[in-house]
């Protein structure tokens, strides 16, 4: 079986890339923009694999996508590729607009054009997996609800607005077109090759450089947290066995206040890498001012996946998140030249409301 993955040299789609990879029956080619957060490093286990191959081009670029379409022979496309940062969303909407929408628009169009000229054996096993978020559902109430498939749509950053309209393109493509689509809606992930904007990889470095780790508002925000390689067998799983049409809830079942996550990441670091003096790492927590539109809750009912696929997380939070500073504490050759040369762990989204 022939995989294209789409942002594959992103956080989630490198997982994808080398979970894909471990499977000698598949052959995947990754494209990848690679703009700030696309990183070949995180390639480096499978680049000399015989199964792999890598593409430097824009999704945008819908012409450059229906070669690879041919030339590899392409039977399930997995599309990952996206803006996903909501500070960086609140900053400079502009690419999200194009990456998320535009781009999105140009890969169905590719794949239609691509799926209308198999033959019929090929033509019935090709596939479309769209993966997206749980935020395109907006938030929840702290004390109950929960995300389902079929939860109305109510996003609340650029970020998240961008999502659910390419969900709603892709779903019109099945509808209007009759392209064999999947979906899924994933809730927040981290592990390793996570780049370190987001709150866990922040967090952990910060740490060991001896900065604050910045906590927005009173850190009471709540998120499902997913481990990234539980959420790559989730994804090949939906790719290639889920029902045409449907879409699929993805969440680790493990919710944390923003506060209990950093002050777990704290904890571990205390015995894997003790401050001087016996000062603690929840010495460095900093409250500081909440971004606009934060959500409060998410929530993952990830019962039709468990269900109809088999899936289930392997990792709880807790040995995932082990697993993870371990690996941020052995692999500094992956995220040095990051804090050096593109991410220093600067505030991003402060823009307000009515603001110049």
């Amino acid at each position: 079986m022939n995989f294209l993955v789409t942002g594959g040299a992103g956080f989630i789609g490198s997982a994808v890339c080398r979970h894909l990879c471990g499977n000698p029956a598949y052959r995947v080619t990754n494209i990848d923009k690679l703009t700030y957060a696309g990183n070949l490093a995180s390639l480096r286990p499978i680049e000399n694999a015989h199964n792999y191959r890598f593409v430097h081009a824009d999704i945008c670029e819908d012409r450059t996508i229906l070669e690879v379409l041919h030339h590899d022979d392409i039977d399930v496309i997995m599309h990952l590729a996206a803006e996903s940062h909501v500070d960086r969303s609140i900053d400079g909407p502009g690419a999200f607009i194009e990456t998320n929408i535009v781009g999105t628009y140009r890969m169905l169009n590719s794949a239609l054009e691509y799926w209308r000229r198999l033959p019929d054996e090929k033509k019935s096993r090709f596939r479309f997996h769209h993966v997206s978020t749980d935020e395109v559902f907006g938030d929840l109430p702290f004390d109950n609800g929960i995300f389902t498939e079929q939860s109305p749509y109510a996003p609340s950053s650029p970020y998240s607005a961008s999502k659910a309209a390419s969900d709603h393109l892709v779903r019109a493509w099945h509808d209007t077109y009759g392209l064999p689509v999947v979906l899924s809606n994933c809730s927040n992930n981290y592990g390793p090759f996570h780049f370190p904007e987001k709150l866990i990889p922040l967090v952990i470095l910060n740490a060991l450089d001896e900065k604050p780790l910045p906590v927005y508002g009173a850190g009471a925000n709540v998120r499902d947290w997913l481990f990234v390689e539980d959420h790559a067998r989730a994804l090949a799983m939906v790719a290639t066995q889920g029902a045409v049409g449907e879409s699929y809830n993805i969440g680790g079942g493990s919710e944390r206040t923003n506060l209990a996550v950093v002050e777990a990441i704290c904890d571990i670091l205390d015995s894997r890498r003790p401050r001087s003096a016996g000062r603690r790492y929840r010495d460095l927590i900093t409250f500081v001012a909440d971004r606009p539109g934060h959500d409060r809750r998410y929530a993952i009912d990830a019962s039709k996946i468990e269900r109809d696929l088999g899936w289930t997380p392997r990792e709880t939070f807790d040995s995932g998140l082990a697993r993870t500073v371990d690996w941020y504490l052995q692999n500094e050759w992956w995220w040095g030249p990051i804090r050096r040369e593109q991410y220093a762990g600067e505030r991003l989204g402060e823009a307000r409301k009515g603001a110049a």
